[in-house]
């Protein structure tokens, strides 16, 4: 499940904030079990359960299914979430102008890929699934989504600094998750990055994410494949290194850049040899969290 600050994500919060509510989701982590279990276990009154459960289920954190038992039917909370991300929003002041191009996921200019794979637009997939050669379809250009287990897609955008204009740091943000056949939340995968053939570094993707759907994923989606990713962003500094999320990624620096081109050339690759190859699947506007593209952003003085 991915969180961010805003006023959507409080019932979640809220249903954290209680000794009660975490120790169900500690014994729902190790098996389903039935309000009255769950009373006998935490040793309070199954009204008081019954409270407590709605509130994890309205958050989106368990769900709950009636079965029959001895004495009819019977409620069953199982915990659905086996992980929770939260999005911070970014706080960094650049004294810089830039320049900005939004790439669509579908708008890549080569491409290399092995099923399982595919790609969708905001209304239909295009062509038949885990079939890479719909990877040249004319259709990918409206494409909103697209997933392969390994290989690489390859992205260009014009460099638009003009000749007195200086280089000073480069961020491209996207949102990403691994590929999985249908959803693993806990499916690492090796993702790498280059620029103008310089090898940014990898970024572990630590899974597919199913467990809540997408906030802006179309109704027709189904359920049971990829809903939505993390937003990510590479940062090319002037001296400090790549970054992803702050985190550190390589020593590329902006000076490695020596003779800047008329185009940026962006891959984004699960190489065969890598030691987790979980795939790529990649979210633009109209599908996952985050209602955007590849955003390029050139920051110059």
């Amino acid at each position: 499940m991915q969180l961010d600050i805003s006023n959507d994500s409080l019932p979640v919060y809220e249903a954290l904030a209680s000794d009660v509510r975490l120790n169900i989701i500690r014994l729902l982590s190790k098996n389903k079990m039935n309000i009255k279990d769950l009373a006998k276990a935490l040793n309070i009154s199954s009204a008081i359960v019954t409270k407590h459960i709605n509130k994890l289920e309205t958050a989106g954190l368990i769900k709950t299914e009636r079965i029959p038992g001895k004495s009819g039917l019977q409620r069953i909370s199982i915990l659905k979430v086996d992980q929770i991300n939260i999005e911070f929003p970014q706080k960094i002041y650049h004294s810089f102008e830039n320049y900005e191009s939004s790439i669509p996921v579908g708008h890549f200019v080569d491409y290399k890929v092995s099923p399982t794979c595919g790609l969708a637009t905001t209304s239909h997939f295009i062509g038949e699934v885990d079939e890479p050669k719909y990877f040249m379809d004319s259709e990918r250009m409206d494409a909103g989504i697209l997933w392969f287990t390994k290989g690489f897609v390859d992205y260009k955008t014009p460099n638009l600094l003009k000749p007195k204009e200086k280089l000073e740091q480069i961020e491209i943000s996207f949102e990403i998750s691994s590929e999985f056949p249908f959803t693993n939340n806990e499916w690492p995968s090796d993702i790498s990055f280059s620029l103008n053939g310089i090898d940014l570094g990898t970024w572990t993707s630590p899974g597919d994410f199913g467990d809540a759907r997408g906030k802006y994923t179309p109704t027709w989606w189904p359920t049971n494949i990829n809903q939505y990713g993390l937003l990510k962003t590479l940062r090319i500094t002037k001296d400090n290194g790549t970054y992803i999320d702050g985190d550190p990624l390589s020593s590329i620096n902006i000076s490695d850049f020596k003779n800047i081109e008329d185009i940026w050339d962006f891959k984004i690759e699960v190489k065969a040899d890598a030691e987790h190859v979980g795939g790529v699947t990649l979210f633009g506007s109209g599908f996952g969290n985050h209602d955007q593209n590849i955003v390029f952003k050139v920051y110059y003085s």
